[in-house]
């Protein structure tokens, strides 16, 4: 592999995933997997790993309420990652996909919605859970997976371009034609190598 393409698979490789899909569920997908070439990456080592990217997905995890043995949340948080992944890519291919793994995951939990009204600001709906450990700290994020399966656009849902990129996103834009993970991640550097390649070949 050239250094310009070596360059251009480290976004996928970096110590922390990239907040880049614009739908959470997509961004969970974007923790982990394989590369094109076979390689395997993980974001999600330890449950720190996954406390933080909760807390940058803006569902911290309050350590007060919720607590869990060493290594649950990992297990439990690639354990849902996967179970999502198979139905996105089912989804996506028009390939029906067993649901049960995502179901069994909803079911450990209880959440429901609350109407809070500070002073001086909005009425706002927040979500709360009822649920412990692992399973209460990843719920919003397996509900947020359900809601995207069920309702929506999977013509916007897409993977990068990038033949070495594997991220998924959810292509949000004005007309439609989003082609990258991100323009400063992939979408320059594969212009820059496709620049370079017609040098070398001129």
């Amino acid at each position: 592999m050239t250094d310009a393409l070596s360059d251009e698979v480290r976004p996928a490789l970096a110590d922390e995933a990239h907040m880049v899909a614009d739908h959470p569920a997509l961004d969970m997908l974007n923790t982990g997997g394989d590369m094109p070439d076979g390689r395997a990456f993980e974001h999600w080592r330890d449950d720190a790993d996954v406390a933080r990217w909760l807390s940058r997905t803006a569902w911290p995890v309050d350590t007060k309420r919720t607590a869990w043995a060493s290594g649950e949340l990992v297990s439990a948080a690639r354990e849902l990652r996967e179970a999502v992944r198979g139905l996105v890519t089912g989804r996506k291919t028009g390939r029906a996909a067993d649901p049960e793994p995502l179901n069994r995951f909803l079911r450990k939990a209880i959440s429901y919605p609350r109407l809070v009204w500070h002073a001086g600001g909005n009425p706002e709906l927040v979500r709360e859970t009822e649920a412990s450990g692992a399973a209460g700290a990843l719920l919003p994020l397996a509900e947020a997976a359900a809601e995207l399966l069920a309702r929506g656009d999977f013509a916007l849902v897409r993977q990068c371009e990038h033949p070495e990129c594997v991220y998924w996103f959810y292509d949000r834009t004005k007309s439609h034609r989003r082609r990258w993970c991100s323009m400063a991640l992939c979408g320059n550097r594969y212009k820059v190598a496709q620049y370079r390649k017609r040098q070398s070949d001129a």
